[in-house]
């Protein structure tokens, strides 16, 4: 045999073990060996929105009502700009369409920036959030109440919080889990909570809050520019056109500016009224759920007044308008952790799955949960007897239960030796490696404490002296 050919067996066996040590443990999930692509968290998320672009564009689920102000705006401003703007910038001024173009364009801008934003949605309490916070809100309870029944449902929870010397409740989320922070409130639509709620506008197709809420106001005030600026330019049209041809012939020769001025005629009152409403708010700093509500007064005297206006209109508006813009509280486009299973200590030699820390440490800290049988005085490690059970393959530092040990008195003979031998014949006696270590040598968390190796050496001793004195006695006897 070659000298390579004794070497090719031992690393095939090699690699043999390495294989097999590497392969998947009947323990392990088939599921686990396929990895997926990880998920974003808006395809994940609870609440009842839509998402587009992979999670940059975010709306409600009925968009019907805005896909129907995307139309009116863009039929009336294309029907302006292709028969109305070309005779007034050749009879007026070419100022006209340029100007009708910027309003236009500033319109749709501000709209899709509040219809694709997020409205300032709240995140939602995390399981083991939510189980804490439920855990306090119940010791509170039931410190106030004396004592809970299980069927019964508590009212609302709120907190208390002071803002501005003014008193303003936070109340509980049952669906978030969580206390909503002041001025914010849940949309039943969108199924959230958001951040200085203002209110649900389906024109828009989303909610308004604090993060989209200047861009909304932007829309509607420009959105009344671009109203009033097409319809007063319509009538200017017809009005020239009648002085020529006369007021029937013009109609007939624009029906499509009879269109624009009886679509904005109906919608004029609703969008400047709308401008006009929100003005007040901003310049109060409230919002419309709060106004609707009747939350605060106007008035700084009164009992409810609101805490959050600064008394200053420019400053209401600067900070309504042109505050910092808050950065997205949920990040809907972050990946998510995969779940990897949590390994506690091995007990026993068998790997736990999914067993927590204070398991495992419970475990380790209690050795009556084990079920290991105890150490008899008939297993003691004494000179002549063989050790059987769990002492031969005791292994140090694992926690053992512990054991009655009755006191061995010098008494014992030898009759009571000879059937102990005859009893273990099938075991076999103890080299000096498997005997006990000295004291010192065992570790600091070996159950056989130093009290107890010490009481069995004193037993051994007085056990060979016995016997010593036995075989002197046989022999002066015999003599």
């Amino acid at each position: 045999m070659t000298p390579g050919g004794g070497s090719g067996p031992m690393k095939d066996c090699e690699y043999s073990q390495i294989s097999t040590h590497s392969s998947s443990s009947p323990m392990e999930s088939p599921h686990k060996k396929k990895k997926s692509a990880p998920k974003r968290k808006w395809e994940v998320f609870p609440g009842r929105n839509k998402f587009f672009c992979n999670g940059r564009i975010m709306m409600a689920r009925q968009t019907g009502v805005f896909y129907l102000t995307l139309v009116l705006i863009l039929v009336t401003s294309g029907l302006f700009f292709a028969f109305d703007c070309p005779y007034l910038s050749e009879k007026i001024t070419p100022a006209i369409p340029a100007i009708g173009g910027i309003l236009f364009f500033f319109v749709m801008g501000t709209l899709l920036r509040t219809s694709f934003s997020d409205p300032g949605v709240l995140p939602r309490a995390t399981p083991d959030e939510a189980a804490d916070l439920e855990r306090q809100i119940g010791n509170t309870e039931d410190i106030a109440n004396g004592s809970s029944s299980g069927g019964y449902r508590p009212p609302p929870r709120t907190k208390e919080v002071i803002i501005n010397g003014q008193t303003v409740k936070l109340k509980y989320c049952f669906t978030c889990k969580i206390f909503r922070p002041p001025r914010a409130s849940h949309c039943s639509l969108c199924d959230n909570c958001v951040e200085r709620f203002d209110h649900h506008c389906p024109w828009v197709g989303n909610c308004v809050g604090k993060r989209n809420y200047r861009f909304f106001y932007m829309f509607i005030l420009s959105l009344s520019f671009l109203t009033v600026f097409i319809f007063a330019f319509v009538i200017t049209h017809v009005i020239l056109r009648s002085q020529q041809t006369g007021f029937l012939n013009a109609l007939k020769d624009s029906p499509a500016s009879v269109l624009e001025a009886v679509v904005c005629f109906f919608s004029v009152w609703s969008i400047v009224g709308l401008s006009g409403f929100h003005t007040y708010l901003i310049s109060s700093n409230q919002t419309t759920n709060e106004d609707i509500k009747g939350s605060w007064s106007n008035k700084r005297g009164k009992e409810n007044y609101n805490p959050y206006s600064y008394g200053n209109i420019f400053t209401n508006c600067c900070a309504a308008l042109c505050g910092p813009l808050s950065p997205s509280l949920i990040d809907r486009r972050g990946f998510i952790q995969p779940d990897t299973p949590q390994l506690a200590g091995p007990s026993n030699g068998i790997t736990m799955y999914g067993a927590t820390q204070s398991q495992s440490n419970m475990a380790a800290a209690t050795p009556l949960l084990q079920s290991e049988p105890s150490i008899t005085s008939e297993e003691l490690p004494l000179p002549g007897k063989t050790i059987s059970g769990p002492c031969a393959t005791l292994t140090l530092g694992q926690p053992t239960p512990p054991s009655s040990m009755p006191n061995l008195t010098s008494d014992t003979g030898l009759t009571d030796m000879i059937p102990l031998k005859e009893e273990h014949e099938g075991h076999q006696f103890l080299t000096p490696e498997e005997a006990p270590s000295p004291p010192g040598m065992l570790p600091s968390g070996s159950p056989i404490t130093h009290s107890h190796t010490m009481h069995v050496l004193s037993l051994a001793s007085q056990d060979s002296l016995h016997e010593d004195s036995v075989r002197g006695l046989v022999k002066l006897s015999s003599v």
